[in-house]
């Protein structure tokens, strides 16, 4: 099958804000233009992904996207992450795809096999494919086929909340335990965590 992966992204000099005991403005712009390219060309390399769309309010990170080979939507209004991916959804839905693909711009350890894990899990839809993170709370990918089917439900606990919107959509729920996609980048601790990768990116 093939699906669009929507990449929500943060404001390049604002993000990653609770790393700013540790990194300068100008280290996390660098961070975050990193981590969003990373996130870019891996999905890029992954045939069954027929477009990336990255959204954000940020015109930095929409032409850096774009420079790699992204699809963007501008966000606007309030900054509401589950607004701007029901946008994103609405754009991806015109085109017919089959399913989306939920994945923010700040997991550095993201690979082509954490996706295909999740890829090997859509089969007879309805299903809702779900990533936690490590503390079994947040959401650190989701995966909706066919598209549309359940609302999104970002913020805190969110895990759980997505959990519940699938049952309650009469979907199969697959919950995909991927130690790589379930580590993002919010505290130093994360950063001492992921720091050897991130060398490799530009080795």
């Amino acid at each position: 099958m093939t699906l669009w992966a929507i990449v929500p992204v943060k404001p390049l000099r604002r993000g990653k804000s609770r790393l700013a005991g540790v990194l300068t403005e100008e280290e996390r712009l660098d961070l975050n233009s990193q981590l969003l390219i990373h996130t870019v060309d891996t999905l890029k390399e992954i045939p069954e992904i027929e477009h990336v769309l990255v959204v954000s309010r940020d015109q930095a990170a929409l032409s850096l996207a774009r420079a790699h080979g992204a699809r963007t939507v501008q966000e606007n209004g309030a900054p509401e992450l589950n607004v701007a991916l029901t946008r994103a959804t609405i754009v991806a839905k015109r085109y017919a795809t089959r399913g989306v693909l939920i994945i923010p711009s700040d997991l550095p350890m993201i690979s082509k096999e954490d996706v295909y894990a999740m890829l090997e899990l859509v089969k007879d839809p309805p299903v809702v494919i779900v990533v936690p993170d490590r503390k079994k709370e947040g959401t650190n990918a989701l995966l909706v086929c066919p598209v549309g089917l359940i609302e999104y439900d970002y913020g805190p606990d969110s895990f759980e909340r997505h959990c519940q919107r699938a049952r309650q959509a009469g979907a199969r729920l697959e919950i995909c335990e991927l130690p790589s996609l379930a580590l993002d980048m919010d505290v130093p601790e994360d950063l001492e965590l992921v720091s050897n990768e991130m060398e490799s990116w530009s080795a």
